[in-house]
């Protein structure tokens, strides 16, 4: 769904910030890419507004330490990971 408070890629290109700040004054902005729906920017009050203002950026913490800060998720252990890993490098040393 296009709204009207959309821009394109290219535009923001050409125009930068300037279009986007221009479009946050009505509200959300809708972001095309290739003619598709690709992000949505929203001002910092109505982020805080949708998260409650539980996401606040941690200063000082790099994106590796963001990673390895989150929760595990998968079942799979270190060694099982490691094994996958030479195997496909493996097949890709062969190929």
């Amino acid at each position: 769904m296009i709204n009207n408070n959309t821009v394109t890629t290219s535009e923001i290109k050409r125009r930068g910030m300037a279009v986007i700040e221009e479009g946050l004054r009505h509200g959300p902005v809708h972001i095309l890419k290739r003619n598709k729906p690709a992000a949505v920017i929203l001002s910092e009050a109505e982020y805080r507004r949708l998260t409650n203002g539980k996401t606040t950026p941690q200063h000082g913490v790099s994106a590796v330490q963001w990673l390895l800060d989150q929760p595990t998720l998968g079942s799979r252990s270190k060694e099982e990971i490691d094994h996958t890993l030479n195997a496909e490098r493996n097949d890709w040393a062969g190929a």
